[in-house]
Formats: structure tokens, sequence, C-alpha cells
């Protein structure tokens, strides 16, 4: 069974792990090495990190004592992050992570909700009633990633 609760800062370090541990074994197939490395890179700051999860309404979940997954608001409009290890993908953490947050949104008077999604996430946001806005393009370390602006009215 999953546990969700709030984010709590001594899951920091888990939380980082995850992260990467995600996007470079969920991710691959989506985006190359080079860009997987900039996106996830081997030094994260860890500061910015932990500041940034405070601020935010952030979400953790958990399978017999280990994070199998995070997720979080910037604001009541804006889902920020939403990632799932690679041992709990399929297994409905994202989609209880996603319900959560939406819900949360709706509690702080969201009348629609963001998402900036990978190649990798851009079908689950579908699945979930997003609509496609455009294809992105940000920088991160000198690569080009592409993403997805996609919105949801809730």
């Amino acid at each position: 069974m999953i546990e969700y609760r709030a984010y709590q800062p001594q899951d920091l370090a888990a939380v980082m792990g995850l992260f990467r541990e995600t996007v470079h074994t969920v991710c691959c197939e989506d985006y190359s090495q080079k860009e997987l490395e900039a996106w996830a890179p081997d030094e994260m700051d860890e500061a910015s990190w932990g500041t940034s999860l405070l601020r935010h309404d952030a979400l953790t979940a958990w399978k017999d004592g280990e994070l199998v997954g995070f997720a979080d608001l910037d604001g009541p409009e804006y889902f920020d992050r939403l990632y799932v290890s690679s041992r709990a993908q399929r297994q409905g953490v994202a989609k209880g992570l996603a319900e959560r947050l939406e819900q949360r949104a709706k509690e702080l008077g969201a009348k629609k909700i963001e998402v900036h999604a990978s190649r990798t996430a851009k079908g689950f946001f579908l699945h979930r009633g997003y609509r496609l806005i455009r294809a992105n393009q940000v920088e991160r370390c000198g690569v080009i990633l592409e993403n997805f602006l996609m919105e949801k009215e809730l």
C-alpha cells in the first residue's frame, strides 16, 4: 500500500536521489544521454532543492518505508514536478500524487492547472485530461530540452 504525506526536510536526499534515478532510467528512451545529464546532473544544488520543496506544496509517496515518488505545486495553478521511481512505475503512484495535488490546487482556489510535461510524462497528463498548449524548449547546462506546456480545467 502507498502512503502519501507532506514533504519533510529530512526527505531531501531521498527526493533528489529519486529524481536523478527516475530521469536516467524512466526517461532514457525519450531523451539523449546528453539531455539526461543536463536535466539531472551528478551535482545538484541541494540548498536550492530544499528551499524550493519547502516553499511549494510538496507531497511524497512511500511504499514499505521507501520513497517511491514525489510531486509539488508551485502556487495554486502550477504543477511543478512529478517523479516516480523506476521500481514503482504503473502502480498508481503518479495517479495518486496527481489526484492529491489537483485537489489541493482546487482547495487553493485554482480554476485550472498548468504543467510543463516531459516527453515521457506527456501521455500521462493527456490521459488525466490535460490539453496540449504548445511544445516548449528550455535550456539546462547549455543543452536544449523539449517539454510541453499543458493545462487542465479543475
